[in-house]
Protein backbone atom coordinates (compact mmCIF):
# COMPACT_ATOMS: atom_id res chain seq x y z
CA UNK A 1 0.00 0.00 0.00
CA UNK A 2 1.38 3.42 -0.90
CA UNK A 3 2.15 5.91 1.80
CA UNK A 4 -0.40 8.23 1.02
CA UNK A 5 -2.99 5.62 1.37
CA UNK A 6 -2.02 4.01 4.31
CA UNK A 7 -2.12 7.55 5.95
CA UNK A 8 -5.17 7.98 4.51
CA UNK A 9 -7.33 4.85 5.92
CA UNK A 10 -5.61 5.70 9.63
CA UNK A 11 -7.99 9.02 9.07
CA UNK A 12 -11.04 7.15 8.39
CA UNK A 13 -13.87 9.48 9.02
CA UNK A 14 -16.08 8.59 12.29
CA UNK A 15 -18.82 9.58 14.09
CA UNK A 16 -18.90 10.99 17.94
CA UNK A 17 -20.70 12.82 20.56
CA UNK A 18 -19.18 15.56 22.50
CA UNK A 19 -21.81 16.35 24.63
CA UNK A 20 -24.72 14.19 26.54
CA UNK A 21 -26.50 17.85 27.02
CA UNK A 22 -26.90 19.29 25.51
CA UNK A 23 -27.18 16.86 22.29
CA UNK A 24 -24.05 17.41 19.89
CA UNK A 25 -22.26 15.30 17.62
CA UNK A 26 -19.15 15.40 15.18
CA UNK A 27 -19.33 13.55 11.97
CA UNK A 28 -15.20 13.39 10.31
CA UNK A 29 -11.54 13.13 11.29
CA UNK A 30 -10.01 15.68 14.11
CA UNK A 31 -6.83 15.85 11.93
CA UNK A 32 -5.14 18.91 9.75
CA UNK A 33 -6.88 19.44 6.27
CA UNK A 34 -10.64 17.63 7.55
CA UNK A 35 -13.61 18.67 7.19
CA UNK A 36 -15.88 17.95 9.98
CA UNK A 37 -20.22 17.66 10.07
CA UNK A 38 -21.78 18.06 12.96
CA UNK A 39 -25.70 18.28 14.42
CA UNK A 40 -26.77 20.31 17.82
CA UNK A 41 -30.26 20.43 19.12
CA UNK A 42 -32.23 22.61 16.85
CA UNK A 43 -32.29 26.58 18.31
CA UNK A 44 -28.63 26.22 19.39
CA UNK A 45 -26.05 28.97 18.34
CA UNK A 46 -22.72 27.10 17.87
CA UNK A 47 -19.24 28.72 17.47
CA UNK A 48 -16.17 27.12 16.18
CA UNK A 49 -13.61 29.17 17.87
CA UNK A 50 -14.97 32.74 17.50
CA UNK A 51 -16.48 31.87 14.34
CA UNK A 52 -20.53 31.54 14.92
CA UNK A 53 -21.85 28.42 12.29
CA UNK A 54 -24.51 28.72 10.39
CA UNK A 55 -27.22 25.76 11.17
CA UNK A 56 -30.20 24.13 9.40
CA UNK A 57 -32.96 24.43 10.72
CA UNK A 58 -32.77 20.61 11.97
CA UNK A 59 -29.34 21.87 13.43
CA UNK A 60 -26.62 20.46 11.25
CA UNK A 61 -23.66 22.50 10.97
CA UNK A 62 -19.95 22.17 9.23
CA UNK A 63 -16.44 23.23 9.69
CA UNK A 64 -12.81 22.70 8.43
CA UNK A 65 -9.14 23.32 9.57
CA UNK A 66 -6.35 24.01 6.98
CA UNK A 67 -3.84 22.14 6.18
CA UNK A 68 -0.48 23.96 8.65
CA UNK A 69 -3.62 25.18 11.32
CA UNK A 70 -2.85 24.93 14.64
CA UNK A 71 -3.94 21.96 16.55
CA UNK A 72 -5.94 23.49 19.55
CA UNK A 73 -9.70 24.56 18.77
CA UNK A 74 -13.14 24.43 20.56
CA UNK A 75 -16.25 24.17 20.10
CA UNK A 76 -19.33 26.07 21.64
CA UNK A 77 -22.81 25.84 22.51
CA UNK A 78 -25.30 28.56 23.44
CA UNK A 79 -28.81 27.30 24.14
CA UNK A 80 -31.45 28.45 26.33
CA UNK A 81 -29.10 31.04 28.40
CA UNK A 82 -26.65 28.17 29.20
CA UNK A 83 -22.64 27.57 27.00
CA UNK A 84 -21.01 24.53 26.58
CA UNK A 85 -17.53 24.54 25.17
CA UNK A 86 -15.40 21.42 24.41
CA UNK A 87 -11.94 21.59 23.32
CA UNK A 88 -11.14 19.70 20.47
CA UNK A 89 -7.35 18.75 19.69
CA UNK A 90 -6.56 18.00 15.94
CA UNK A 91 -4.06 15.42 14.81
CA UNK A 92 -0.83 17.20 12.90
CA UNK A 93 -0.18 15.22 9.47
CA UNK A 94 2.97 14.67 7.31
CA UNK A 95 2.64 15.55 3.96
CA UNK A 96 4.90 14.52 0.80
CA UNK A 97 6.92 16.40 -1.12
CA UNK A 98 7.28 16.37 -4.88
CA UNK A 99 9.43 17.50 -7.96
CA UNK A 100 8.02 18.04 -11.20
CA UNK A 101 10.18 18.98 -14.43
CA UNK A 102 8.81 19.36 -17.65
CA UNK A 103 6.35 22.67 -16.80
CA UNK A 104 6.55 25.29 -19.08
CA UNK A 105 8.73 28.49 -17.74
CA UNK A 106 5.45 30.74 -17.99
CA UNK A 107 4.03 29.03 -15.38
CA UNK A 108 6.81 28.69 -13.00
CA UNK A 109 7.51 31.91 -13.34
CA UNK A 110 5.00 33.96 -15.06
CA UNK A 111 5.65 37.22 -17.78
CA UNK A 112 5.28 40.56 -16.02
CA UNK A 113 2.14 40.68 -18.85
CA UNK A 114 0.05 37.93 -17.39
CA UNK A 115 0.61 39.32 -13.79
CA UNK A 116 -3.20 41.53 -13.75
CA UNK A 117 -4.71 38.97 -15.39
CA UNK A 118 -3.71 36.44 -12.76
CA UNK A 119 -5.07 38.96 -9.93
CA UNK A 120 -8.07 38.91 -11.40
CA UNK A 121 -8.34 35.30 -11.33
CA UNK A 122 -7.57 35.43 -7.65
CA UNK A 123 -9.89 37.83 -6.92
CA UNK A 124 -13.20 35.66 -8.73
CA UNK A 125 -11.94 32.39 -7.37
CA UNK A 126 -12.03 34.31 -3.59
CA UNK A 127 -15.39 36.09 -4.51
CA UNK A 128 -17.46 33.14 -5.16
CA UNK A 129 -15.55 31.26 -2.36
CA UNK A 130 -17.34 33.29 -0.02
CA UNK A 131 -20.56 32.17 -0.85
CA UNK A 132 -22.57 30.97 2.18
CA UNK A 133 -25.84 29.32 0.81
CA UNK A 134 -28.63 27.27 2.54
CA UNK A 135 -28.18 24.40 -0.07
CA UNK A 136 -28.08 20.91 2.26
CA UNK A 137 -25.86 18.88 0.27
CA UNK A 138 -22.61 19.11 2.04
CA UNK A 139 -24.41 16.63 4.32
CA UNK A 140 -24.77 14.46 1.56
CA UNK A 141 -22.02 11.01 1.27
CA UNK A 142 -19.91 12.15 -1.81
CA UNK A 143 -18.60 10.20 -4.50
CA UNK A 144 -15.38 10.63 -6.44
CA UNK A 145 -16.22 12.84 -9.21
CA UNK A 146 -13.61 11.19 -11.90
CA UNK A 147 -12.31 7.46 -12.63
CA UNK A 148 -8.40 7.08 -12.32
CA UNK A 149 -5.79 6.64 -10.29
CA UNK A 150 -4.39 8.98 -7.32
CA UNK A 151 -1.44 10.68 -8.68
CA UNK A 152 -1.52 13.90 -6.50
CA UNK A 153 -2.66 14.25 -2.90
CA UNK A 154 -3.70 16.78 -0.37
CA UNK A 155 -0.74 18.75 1.19
CA UNK A 156 2.35 17.66 -0.52
CA UNK A 157 4.55 20.32 -2.10
CA UNK A 158 5.72 20.59 -5.44
CA UNK A 159 9.08 21.99 -6.91
CA UNK A 160 8.49 23.22 -10.23
CA UNK A 161 11.94 22.66 -12.37
CA UNK A 162 13.74 22.89 -9.41
CA UNK A 163 12.09 26.04 -7.66
CA UNK A 164 9.76 25.24 -4.53
CA UNK A 165 6.10 26.58 -5.04
CA UNK A 166 3.19 26.65 -2.56
CA UNK A 167 1.48 23.01 -1.12
CA UNK A 168 -0.88 21.61 -2.95
CA UNK A 169 -4.45 21.59 -2.13
CA UNK A 170 -6.04 19.44 -4.14
CA UNK A 171 -6.92 15.69 -4.78
CA UNK A 172 -5.51 14.43 -8.63
CA UNK A 173 -7.01 11.85 -10.52
CA UNK A 174 -5.26 11.18 -13.53
CA UNK A 175 -7.19 10.27 -16.62
CA UNK A 176 -7.31 10.57 -20.14
CA UNK A 177 -8.46 14.25 -21.69
CA UNK A 178 -12.20 13.88 -22.29
CA UNK A 179 -12.97 11.73 -19.51
CA UNK A 180 -15.93 12.06 -17.94
CA UNK A 181 -16.17 14.28 -14.42
CA UNK A 182 -19.36 13.82 -12.29
CA UNK A 183 -20.39 15.76 -9.41
CA UNK A 184 -19.40 14.64 -6.20
CA UNK A 185 -22.51 16.34 -4.66
CA UNK A 186 -25.07 18.20 -5.66
CA UNK A 187 -25.27 22.29 -5.99
CA UNK A 188 -25.30 24.89 -7.98
CA UNK A 189 -22.54 26.52 -10.50
CA UNK A 190 -20.77 29.38 -9.14
CA UNK A 191 -17.60 29.80 -11.89
CA UNK A 192 -17.48 28.53 -15.47
CA UNK A 193 -13.73 30.23 -16.48
CA UNK A 194 -10.79 29.51 -18.10
CA UNK A 195 -8.02 30.89 -15.29
CA UNK A 196 -4.29 31.08 -15.55
CA UNK A 197 -3.28 28.35 -13.71
CA UNK A 198 -5.41 26.09 -13.24
CA UNK A 199 -7.14 26.16 -16.93
CA UNK A 200 -11.04 25.64 -17.21
CA UNK A 201 -11.96 25.90 -13.98
CA UNK A 202 -15.61 24.59 -12.56
CA UNK A 203 -16.96 25.67 -9.12
CA UNK A 204 -19.65 24.64 -7.40
CA UNK A 205 -21.51 25.35 -4.34
CA UNK A 206 -22.70 22.39 -2.08
CA UNK A 207 -23.79 24.93 0.95
CA UNK A 208 -23.20 25.89 4.49
CA UNK A 209 -19.83 27.88 2.80
CA UNK A 210 -18.63 24.31 1.12
CA UNK A 211 -17.42 24.56 -2.27
CA UNK A 212 -16.26 22.01 -4.71
CA UNK A 213 -13.47 23.45 -7.53
CA UNK A 214 -11.96 21.27 -10.87
CA UNK A 215 -9.13 22.24 -12.83
CA UNK A 216 -7.62 21.77 -15.21
CA UNK A 217 -10.48 20.36 -17.71
CA UNK A 218 -11.19 20.21 -21.75
CA UNK A 219 -14.61 21.49 -21.75
CA UNK A 220 -17.76 22.22 -19.23
CA UNK A 221 -20.94 20.90 -19.75
CA UNK A 222 -22.30 23.08 -16.92
CA UNK A 223 -22.67 26.68 -16.88
CA UNK A 224 -22.79 29.42 -13.80
CA UNK A 225 -26.10 29.40 -12.21
CA UNK A 226 -26.90 25.86 -13.11
CA UNK A 227 -28.36 23.59 -10.69
CA UNK A 228 -27.00 20.54 -10.90
CA UNK A 229 -27.29 16.71 -9.28
CA UNK A 230 -24.43 14.33 -7.68
CA UNK A 231 -23.51 12.06 -10.57
CA UNK A 232 -24.53 14.16 -13.01
CA UNK A 233 -21.65 14.63 -16.00
CA UNK A 234 -20.44 18.21 -15.46
CA UNK A 235 -16.67 18.45 -17.71
CA UNK A 236 -14.85 16.36 -19.02
CA UNK A 237 -10.52 16.13 -17.91
CA UNK A 238 -8.02 18.13 -19.58
CA UNK A 239 -4.73 19.72 -19.52
CA UNK A 240 -4.95 23.24 -19.60
CA UNK A 241 -3.11 25.19 -17.18
CA UNK A 242 -0.07 24.72 -15.57
CA UNK A 243 0.41 20.68 -15.72
CA UNK A 244 2.20 18.19 -17.23
CA UNK A 245 -0.03 16.08 -18.17
CA UNK A 246 -4.26 15.54 -18.28
CA UNK A 247 -5.55 14.68 -14.76
CA UNK A 248 -8.48 16.23 -12.74
CA UNK A 249 -7.14 18.40 -9.51
CA UNK A 250 -10.62 18.16 -7.60
CA UNK A 251 -10.63 20.77 -4.08
CA UNK A 252 -12.81 21.36 -1.32
CA UNK A 253 -12.96 24.83 0.41
CA UNK A 254 -14.83 25.68 3.55
CA UNK A 255 -14.73 29.46 2.10
CA UNK A 256 -11.03 30.36 2.17
CA UNK A 257 -10.00 27.57 3.75
CA UNK A 258 -8.47 24.81 2.03
CA UNK A 259 -9.47 21.21 2.86
CA UNK A 260 -8.62 17.65 2.17
CA UNK A 261 -11.12 15.98 -0.37
CA UNK A 262 -10.01 12.79 0.41
CA UNK A 263 -10.96 13.25 4.21
CA UNK A 264 -14.69 13.97 2.96
CA UNK A 265 -17.08 11.86 5.47
CA UNK A 266 -18.15 9.20 3.86
CA UNK A 267 -16.19 9.27 0.56
CA UNK A 268 -14.77 6.04 -0.90
CA UNK A 269 -11.47 6.37 -2.47
CA UNK A 270 -10.42 4.01 -5.02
Amino acid sequence: MKAWAKALSLLASVSFALFAQPALELEGQLAQGSLLRGKAEPGSRVFFNDIELPLSSDGRFVFGIGRDAPLKHQLTVHLNGEKHTKPLTFTARQYDIQHVNGVAQKYVTPPAEVTERIRRDNQQVRAVRNTVSGLPFIFDTPIMPAKGRISGVYGSQRVFNGEPRNPHYGLDVAAPVGAPVVAPLSGKVLLAQDLYYSGLTLIIDHGFGISSTFMHLSRFDVAVGDNIEQGQKIAEVGATGRVTGPHLDWRINWQQERLDPALLPGLQLP
